[in-house]
């Protein structure tokens, strides 16, 4: 019986320290209570408090302030006759009839990069548009004028007549980083004004939108691409990507997608072509493209092996243009381009992007490697006529009754041997008139009117000036599509 009593007495006093220690603990440790439950689901609040992280966080709001009001919504409107049960040998025979006209709206973005009203585009956005408007992100509305193209680049340069706008600094492509922060600033699905942030996940890209692009007249485009994965959706086309500081390092221009719509890849303009681009197009109206004369591949592991190369980096020089910038500084079959400028290049698309940047007649330094040495070589950099001018803007004229509204551009001897023409003259550029209404897209390339040859800007304007009736143009496009047109005059 003692000894039932005497553990009693001492569990009792066991569970009393017990509870008092347990007290004092707890006043001590209230932050240290928790509630077990070995079935329960792991969950946490939503909420971060890392301070050090915030501070290092990248400033977007900033950035946003800085673009959103210097990003326009531009809207376009595209008139073609309606070509259905139409017969050109009616117009041919009988004289013109009139057709209703098929109107297309389209929309995209633009970037002001003047206070006095130039803006930046792309070419796909506004090609073939008969009315181009502009609307602020102050709901003011303008309409444009188209100061220059250049398909090459899917660039277009706008202005509107205001003074006093706010506009976008440019950066510099060159300083931007895979990893880095920006921002995409445009108008997708005509909402206005709206902004999404990302990383560059690549540089250089070559996805070969322009190569293909059958209306656009590229025969050399440039091809190098910025690759982000801020979302972009069919209108954010012109808009722009900008830096966390609000600097403009690009203009957004394609998405890879299999429906349509983002899917994790975008693509911009380096802001550093853009600049040259359209510094060529107020200053000469059309771009001053610099050739540097080489044949150039990519170099991969197999390449490199069959080649005896030991090293990845760079661009192979696989040909030379007969007395072209690259043959007369010395580059030579076999070298390995590293650099131009001191700027690094890594792949064919790299050295376009860089060589485009410069004028006809420019004097660049460009690194090669040759038997496993670097060797600088200066290099005075051509016009696609392989000489050092400045090549003149395509001229533009009209019939005597004003309603071709085309802009014509005469092929050299270059030009000529890749379509394998004897002759022939480009339509550069077209707007509100009889070709448009025919059909005929940008690019096609004039080979006769009315079964006579055609080989200069001068022969047009002799066969068509007094021309009445039905007119027949054939022709073919930069991808070898031959076409027949008929319309009246």
């Amino acid at each position: 019986m003692k000894k039932v009593i005497s553990s009693l007495f001492v569990g009792a006093l066991g569970g009393a320290f017990a509870l008092v220690g347990n007290y004092y603990f707890n006043q001590n440790n209230t932050s240290q209570v928790t509630n077990y439950n070995p079935y329960a689901t792991p969950t946490q609040l939503a909420s971060y408090n890392s301070f050090a992280t915030a501070a290092n966080a990248p400033d977007f709001v900033m950035s946003a302030e800085k673009t959103v009001n210097s990003v326009v919504h531009i809207k376009t409107i595209v008139e073609h006759k309606n070509n259905l049960a139409y017969d050109p040998f009616q117009d041919w025979f009988f004289g013109g009839r009139q057709r209703q006209p098929n109107m297309m709206q389209g929309s995209g973005s633009g970037v002001i990069i003047s206070q006095d009203g130039y803006i930046v585009t792309n070419n796909h956005v506004i090609n073939e548009a008969t009315k181009i408007e502009v609307v602020l992100n102050d709901k003011r509305t303008y309409v444009a004028e188209v100061i220059g193209t250049d398909p090459n680049t899917d660039l277009a340069l706008l202005r509107i007549k205001e003074n006093s706008l706010p506009f976008v600094n440019y950066g510099n492509s060159d300083d931007v980083k895979v990893g880095e922060w920006v921002l995409a600033v445009g108008n997708p699905f005509n909402l206005n004004s709206t902004v999404t942030a990302g990383i560059v996940s690549a540089k250089g890209r070559n996805i070969n939108i322009l190569e293909h692009n059958a209306q656009g007249g590229s025969l050399a485009p440039i091809e190098s691409f910025i690759q982000t994965d801020a979302a972009v959706n069919p209108g954010n086309s012109g808009g722009a990507l900008v830096s966390t500081t609000g600097d403009l390092v690009g203009i957004n221009t394609a998405i890879a997608s299999n429906n349509g719509s983002y899917q994790g890849y975008s693509f911009a303009i380096p802001v550093n072509l853009v600049k040259k681009v359209v510094s060529d197009l107020i200053e000469y109206g059309t771009v001053q493209r610099a050739f540097i004369g080489l044949s150039i591949q990519d170099i991969d592991s197999k390449f490199a092996e069959e080649k005896r190369i030991k090293q990845l980096k760079g661009v192979y020089v696989n040909g030379l243009t007969e007395n072209g910038a690259g043959e007369e500084a010395g580059i030579k079959i076999g070298d390995i381009v590293t650099k131009v400028e001191n700027v690094a290049v890594k792949s064919t698309s790299e050295l376009l992007e860089q060589i485009g940047k410069f004028r006809p007649s420019d004097k660049v330094n460009v690194t090669v490697v040759r038997n496993e040495k670097e060797v600088i070589m200066p290099v005075v950099l051509k016009n696609k006529e392989n000489s050092l001018g400045i090549i003149k803007k395509p001229e533009i004229f009209r019939t005597a009754v004003n309603s071709l509204g085309a802009e014509f551009e005469e092929l050299n001897a270059e030009d000529l041997s890749k379509l394998n023409i004897p002759s022939g003259v480009k339509i550069a550029k077209l707007q509100a008139g009889k070709l448009a209404n025919a059909g005929i897209k940008e690019g096609f390339i004039i080979t006769s009117v009315d079964k006579k040859k055609v080989s200069s800007i001068k022969d047009i304007q002799n066969m068509l000036e007094n021309k009445t009736g039905g007119v027949l143009i054939e022709g073919m496009y930069p991808n070898g599509m031959r076409a027949y047109y008929g319309f009246g005059l």
